[in-house]
């Protein structure tokens, strides 16, 4: 990989790390449409440390907060009703299923699924997912409103997006708003969830970085960085849409992707 396809894909995975398009599934598509070799999983997975570097700073205030309001509570009985120390525990306890999911499933993760006929295919199926809880969910809830209960339910939905295709932030958002959160408490959740597991995976694939014939750790190095800029920036703008705009463009962008690559596979335009 040179140093313009490691620019290229970092933005990708900016651009579409926090939208609900799935930064997998676009990992895989862009290079395969351009004719450039598949990144990897290891790739794909280290890359994802510069966006969740932008959810941290972004977030940091938010992130110390709950962390120290969490570690207090554990000596004083007091601060175990307070939202900071609950939303702890509720972000630690949702990450155990994409945990245990991900060390179970992690050869068929880094082989089978990533099949572009099965990504094309989880971009549409849970982009209609996605529009059927947008319709269907109360919107009235909000972060403060966060339960046990939601917490794990929310935190298994986080496993789908093993799957390339399904999007992890898409998933937690359709599993957020079918449960009757807002939009934008959806999305802010779901960045909140996503730390643990996205910086993990990324600690937990970095020792395959330049192995074989994967990705050399500069190529890496500069694609998390274009990662981090753009995706600071995509958080930003993600939370200021969903506060007064329907995820119907998500939707919209995700069928036409699927049936895009369904059609170009179909026709032996690239192989899967």
């Amino acid at each position: 990989m040179d140093s313009l396809q490691a620019i290229v894909l970092g933005i990708v995975q900016g651009l579409t790390e926090f939208l609900p398009i799935s930064s997998s599934a676009h990992l895989l598509i862009v290079p395969k449409l351009l004719g450039w070799n598949d990144p990897g999983a290891a790739f794909t997975a280290v890359i994802q440390l510069g966006t969740m570097l932008a959810v941290l700073i972004y977030f940091w205030r938010d992130i110390v907060r709950i962390l120290w309001t969490w570690l207090r509570s554990l000596w004083t009985p007091d601060l175990r009703g307070h939202l900071d120390a609950r939303m702890g525990w509720y972000i630690g306890l949702g990450t155990v299923p994409i945990g245990v999911a991900g060390l179970l499933f992690k050869d068929a993760i880094e082989g089978p699924a990533r099949n572009l006929w099965l990504n094309a295919s989880m971009l549409i199926l849970f982009g209609l997912l996605l529009l059927t809880a947008d319709q269907i969910g109360r919107k009235k809830k909000e972060v403060a409103d966060l339960g046990l209960r939601d917490g794990l339910i929310i935190g298994a939905w986080q496993m789908l997006p093993l799957i390339p295709g399904a999007s992890r932030s898409g998933s937690t958002m359709t599993g957020a708003m079918f449960l009757g959160y807002t939009r934008e408490a959806a999305a802010r959740y779901s960045f909140l969830l996503s730390v643990p597991a996205v910086v993990l995976s990324g600690l937990f694939e970095l020792r395959h970085i330049g192995d074989g014939g994967g990705v050399a750790p500069v190529p890496t190095a500069i694609a998390t960085l274009v990662s981090f800029v753009v995706g600071y920036a995509s958080i930003a703008w993600l939370l200021r849409y969903v506060a007064k705009h329907s995820t119907i463009v998500f939707v919209i962008y995700r069928v036409f992707a699927g049936t895009f690559l369904l059609t170009l596979l179909s026709l032996g335009v690239i192989s899967s």
